[in-house]
């Protein structure tokens, strides 16, 4: 078991691709996998994922087989271990096995307990005590960097990296070369009638958070141009207990004509809303990567300033391509970039970084969206 320096691989290699239970991880991990079948054509791809993400991986072309590591099932190793049995008796053993979350301490330990030839990424040593050393190598160099969001990261690495995008990095690791800014999701239509506008206004850290009467403001707006509203996210109750809805989705759907479709749609569903709505706003969370991999005209709601500093790691995780439009506040704070992004709350009295985002300017960028897909508004 060695760390992966573009080693030659056998005819029809064996790889696994070790993924997140987060949406926004699988969308950025697509390059990646198309990537691997352009290197690898005759490769058996397995990929390691989740119940949430399930049906992407099931419909993505570049997937021969998936297993949900995240998941709630009793019987989860007996199963995984039958399944991991199973694969290496159909394809043989792993030949390279790349981890896309090296915080994730189910990753660290299947990785290697796979026993792959070579590994790409985080993982750990055989006897599972300590992580395995990665060689001195300037693309590995990389993965003992714990800085990856910011200017200085890219400067650092400048030699391999174009970008802070965490899309390249996932390839670069694994020495694939790729458009590393084009995403791909499959899509299926909804069962309703698509509204012009799509929002989503939670997410799992409320210092990503706007205000709800800057919300307000906006979908007023939206309904003064004749423009139907639809809010979207998961079932209301896990709007509640995982994404800090608060009172904030329940004041909306009072105080406006906004259409109610959380929990109407699957992800892959959804994906099909984003293909035909004109536009997504959303705060950063999982729709928003879905919008922008699907090709929506999209502007995501930062708390980020014009050099890139504020609530999000935009430098890591923003979309590159340009139907996505992002926010600029005009409050400059490094505090959550200071904590590794690690705090959940804003870490200032009255979250000034989502305050100084009007909803004037959002208005505008939202217009200005419109009309460049030559949509009246």
């Amino acid at each position: 078991m060695q760390i992966f320096t573009n080693q030659s691989l056998c005819a029809k290699p064996h790889i696994a691709v070790f993924s997140s239970t987060k949406v926004g991880n699988f969308v950025v991990t697509t390059p990646l996998l198309r990537g691997l079948k352009d290197k690898y054509p005759d490769c058996t791809l397995d990929f390691f994922g989740s119940e949430t993400t399930k049906d992407f991986e099931i419909h993505c072309p570049y997937i021969d087989w998936r297993f949900s590591l995240y998941t709630q099932r009793l019987d989860f190793l007996d199963a995984l271990s039958q399944a991991v049995r199973e694969r290496q008796q159909i394809a043989g053993t792993y030949d390279l096995a790349i981890n896309c979350d090296g915080f994730s301490e189910i990753n660290l330990v299947m990785i290697s307990a796979i026993r792959p030839t070579y590994i790409a990424g985080v993982a750990l040593s055989l006897d599972f005590r300590d992580k395995l050393k990665v060689a001195e190598h300037p693309i590995h160099k990389i993965l003992l960097d714990k800085d990856w969001n910011s200017r200085e990261f890219l400067q650092r690495h400048q030699d391999i990296l174009k970008s802070n995008y965490i899309s390249e990095i996932f390839c670069r690791v694994a020495y694939i070369e790729t458009d590393f800014y084009k995403l791909e999701l499959p899509s299926q239509e909804p069962h309703f009638l698509v509204p012009d506008v799509l929002i989503h206004v939670t997410a799992t850290r409320p210092a990503k958070m706007w205000s709800v009467y800057y919300w307000q403001q906006v979908i007023n707006w939206c309904e003064s141009q004749g423009l139907t509203i639809g809010l979207i996210g998961s079932h209301p109750q896990e709007q509640q207990t995982l994404y800090n809805a608060g009172h904030t989705e329940k004041y909306l759907l009072e105080k406006t004509s906004i259409i109610d479709l959380r929990g109407k749609t699957s992800l892959i569903e959804l994906a099909g809303a984003f293909r035909r709505t004109r536009a997504c706003i959303s705060v950063d969370s999982g729709p928003l990567h879905i919008a922008a991999a699907v090709g929506c005209p999209t502007l995501a709601v930062f708390g980020n300033d014009a050099d890139g500093d504020g609530a999000s790691p935009i430098r890591l995780w923003a979309s590159r391509q340009p139907h996505v439009k992002l926010t600029i506040s005009e409050f400059k704070c490094t505090l959550c970039q200071d904590n590794s992004f690690k705090n959940k709350e804003c870490l200032l009295d009255n979250h000034p970084c989502m305050a100084y985002l009007s909803p004037e300017s959002v208005i505008n960028q939202l217009q200005g969206l419109l009309l460049s897909n030559f949509l009246p508004c």
